[in-house]
């Protein structure tokens, strides 16, 4: 029957609806930052609200700006751990269903998802080797693309989202120069390993039938590139500038289809699976001004290019293409350091960060929102080679919608129609212990 092999390619297609990307984290929890992108990877920056990373020095902000490490007086080494805590409703608004042979009923299932945005933990790291005044090399190790979130077998997501799973693995070598008093620069790759888990159910044709199930696996390593410059204007006057290339990711895996029945009980399967989609490019821009001895102005902002994140492509056995339609973004934050003694400092921000996620057609694996941070932190330095740094952020995260056509073997005469409605409403709390030893 020629239409049952068309619904074959198209289980696939729902199947990647949202493949390797839009799922989620092991080493961390849920996305602090927009979209799927964390961005706490300094627990020192956590504290102002990440709003002078760039022109800030030190093996902590390599992320932001290799050029951090551009003249630096000692070399040192940098290590942090930060949870990541979310309360957060998942709620439907009346989203419906279309089996074969049946009018427009609800998609049922639980109405109601408490934390399926999921706490986590993220580890971060790095150093800075000074080979002389002008020259430094370096590496971060970090998790910028990393989430998870889970939703009951029998919630009303199911055929959209289940259980997604994203973590990667950043590590970026550099090298920096100090050219002159006033210039700094580094460059570096970014070499990213990443690995995604998916699962989603699949509705069988007609109604009362039992839901099949759809898994997919997929890991891959990928290389993009970080370059930036610092310039020390005055003794007091700090700009930072730099740009994180985007990523071009080619994962490969298995997909596995059961429960299906009837009509479609051949479509159950286990097959090699691939996917290739981008994440965005960075453009970050900051100013640290030394207003008094004790008192430091920051002030950051950054350009996300999420819309290179317009699709994704996935073969097994045929090639589909779901469209994603990311926007980029901008997003600011101010802050202050204040040194209350010589060996404390204080530290306080606020940032505002959009979501690239378009509200038309939000999905519920990656449920992101506009989002506010306001942060608070500190730095003691515990010995004249050791500082401790901490940091709390408190995210308030505006309610967004959920809009999918989550539609199982879409474009066959065996169209399941599934048109998912419903709210989402979150706040979470990031709070992160660290330390940075010279030697």
């Amino acid at each position: 029957m020629r239409y049952l092999s068309s619904a074959r390619g198209a289980a696939l297609s729902c199947l990647t609806a949202l493949p390797f990307v839009a799922g989620s984290a092991g080493t961390s929890g849920s996305a602090i930052a927009a979209g799927f992108y964390l961005q706490d990877q300094s627990v020192k920056g956590g504290g102002r609200a990440y709003s002078g990373e760039a022109a800030d020095m030190g093996a902590e902000s390599l992320w932001w700006n290799p050029a951090s490490i551009a003249g630096i007086a000692q070399s040192e080494t940098y290590n942090g751990v930060t949870g990541i805590f979310v309360s957060s409703t998942a709620t439907d608004h009346n989203s419906t269903i279309r089996y074969l042979g049946r009018g427009t009923s609800s998609v049922g299932g639980d109405g109601r998802v408490d934390n399926p945005v999921q706490n986590g933990i993220l580890p971060t790291g790095g150093f800075a080797y000074r080979i002389d005044d002008q020259w430094a090399i370096g590496m971060a190790v970090t998790s910028p693309f990393s989430f998870v979130t889970k939703y009951p077998t029998d919630s009303w997501t199911r055929y959209a989202a289940e259980t997604s799973r994203l973590t990667t693995l950043d590590f970026q070598p550099t090298l920096a120069w100090r050219p002159t008093s006033w210039l700094g620069l580094g460059i570096g790759p970014n070499i990213e390993y990443q690995v995604a888990d998916l699962s989603s159910a699949l509705p069988n044709l007609f109604a009362g039938q039992p839901d099949g199930q759809q898994t997919l696996h997929g890991n891959g390593w990928d290389v993009g590139f970080n370059a930036g410059l610092q310039l020390h204007l005055t003794d007091r006057l700090t700009f930072g500038a730099a740009y994180r290339s985007k990523i071009q990711h080619e994962l490969s895996g298995k997909l596995s289809v059961t429960g299906l029945d009837g009509l479609l009980a051949g479509q159950n399967l286990r097959a090699d699976a691939g996917a290739h989609f981008t994440t965005p490019w960075a453009a970050t821009f900051a100013v640290r001004y030394r207003v008094t001895d004790r008192l430091t102005l920051n002030a950051q902002a950054v350009r996300q290019g999420w819309s290179v994140f317009d699709a994704i492509f996935v073969t097994s056995p045929v090639t589909t293409q779901t469209n994603e339609n990311y926007q980029d973004t901008l997003s600011g934050a101010f802050g202050l350091d204040y040194e209350v003694t010589p060996r404390w400092i204080m530290r306080t921000g606020l940032q505002y960060d959009p979501t690239p996620t378009p509200g038309a057609s939000r999905d519920a694996r990656v449920p992101d929102a506009n989002r506010w941070l306001f942060s608070v932190g500190t730095s003691v330095k515990v010995t004249r080679r050791i500082t401790f740094d901490a940091s709390v952020t408190y995210v308030d995260f505006q309610a967004a919608s959920i809009n999918r056509n989550a539609s199982a073997y879409a474009g066959t005469p065996v169209t399941v129609p599934v048109a998912l409605s419903g709210m989402v409403e979150a706040s979470g709390v990031v709070a992160g212990i660290g330390t940075r030893l010279w030697f």
